[in-house]
């Protein structure tokens, strides 16, 4: 790509090659950044190279979109004025949050669209809290390098992987508002990090699931049982929806339309945060039926014996006690598995089924059109597969 002589907003935008690009003669040493994204696509941040007492400094200003070109001109110029005076531009790092002080604000910011009742807040403060704040917590977020990131999740990053996943997502994401902020340049949590990081020796562990054909026995199996209704239910239209433990056990009255035959998953409850309409099979409403019979004021579909939602390990250590070699999600993909090669539904229909917006072509097909008749036909064929009695 050409590099200009002056930087645009057009070229700023849409700068696809990695590289550093300066503004040119009267930019005051202003440049755009950009970097291979881990997720794909490119980062960009702004950096300014001034001379101070004579020595090279650099400066960062932000990160772009958040800070424009207009913007990171601006700031360009008021620290060259600034340091032509004598004074060092770098000393509003003294005034960077520690990272314990950065956290908070990070999630009073994304407080309002979790609408969650505090949920993930507590889970971001929880986990920070315990890996993280003890190592990194009285830092300020300028001074936060690599290898203290590397320092918190060395600990856990082979024994408690999901664990440490999700604090690094979190001190990436306090990092880059540290960025956008003009704290810093970089995220120590992000890319460098991926390298330096071991390698998880041990193949990815999938999901126990049945094969297809053994759904219905598991199923039957559990309709014998003498387990709590509410558990025994929340299983059967588990596999019956195809969806996730937390939709299902969480699951409320006020989502269902009984004259639609429809369940609507809200989408602050959906791993993907879009709204979810999920087609009921004539078993999946008379599953309902049977649960109403257990309603109580809380509002809850599948109430535990509490009154609460079900804990996330009931319906395993039912699976488990009844001898059935699978794990709730493993049954995911014994209706993947069963749509693949029983049926001649297409990819993006069965996809939408499981909520799976993974890719250009399921989500251009999601927000198109959920493809919900289609969806509902292979749900009662799914239906009919698994309730059907087997010789």
């Amino acid at each position: 790509m050409k590099r200009p002589k002056r930087l645009s907003a057009t070229f700023v935008n849409t700068v696809n090659v990695p590289g550093r690009y300066g503004d040119g003669r009267g930019g005051h040493g202003l440049s755009l950044l950009v970097k291979p994204a881990s997720a794909g696509g490119f980062s960009k941040s702004w950096a300014q190279r001034i001379r101070l007492d004579g020595k090279a400094a650099n400066v960062g200003l932000g990160a772009y979109p958040v800070v424009t070109l207009a913007r990171a001109r601006q700031r360009a110029l008021a620290n060259a004025r600034t340091a032509s005076e004598g004074r060092d531009p770098r000393d509003r790092a003294s005034r960077a949050p520690t990272f314990e002080q950065a956290v908070e604000t990070v999630i009073g910011i994304h407080a309002d669209n979790w609408k969650d009742g505090g949920k993930s807040a507590a889970q971001w403060r929880a986990s920070l809290r315990d890996y993280a704040v003890p190592k990194i917590g009285r830092k300020r977020v300028d001074r936060i390098s690599t290898a203290d990131v590397m320092e918190v999740l060395l600990p856990i990053w082979s024994t408690k992987r999901e664990t440490a996943r999700r604090v690094r997502q979190r001190i990436g994401a306090v990092m880059k508002w540290a960025v956008a902020q003009g704290y810093r340049e970089d995220n120590p949590a992000g890319d460098a990090i991926s390298a330096a990081l071991p390698k998880n020796s041990a193949r990815r562990q999938h999901q126990k699931a049945l094969p297809h054909s053994g759904v219905a026995e598991a199923l039957a199996r559990v309709r014998a049982s003498k387990a709590h209704r509410a558990t025994a239910l929340a299983f059967e239209f588990l596999v019956l929806t195809a969806c996730r433990s937390g939709e299902v056990r969480g699951a409320r009255w006020n989502e269902v339309d009984d004259a639609a035959a429809t369940w609507t998953v809200p989408p602050e409850r959906m791993k993907a945060k879009l709204e979810h309409r999920v087609p009921l099979a004539d078993r999946a409403v008379a599953v309902l039926d049977q649960a109403r019979e257990l309603a109580d004021r809380g509002g809850l579909v599948f109430p535990s014996p509490t009154g609460r939602v079900l804990s996330d390990s009931t319906l395993s250590k039912l699976l488990r006690e009844l001898g059935i070699g699978a794990v709730p999600h493993g049954f995911r993909s014994s209706f993947r598995d069963w749509a693949a090669e029983r049926t001649d539904v297409p990819r993006e229909v069965c996809e939408l089924a499981l909520a799976h917006v993974n890719s250009d072509r399921v989500e251009a097909a999601y927000r198109r059109s959920d493809l919900f008749e289609k969806r509902r036909d292979l749900m009662a064929a799914w239906a009919a597969y698994v309730t059907a009695s087997r010789a």
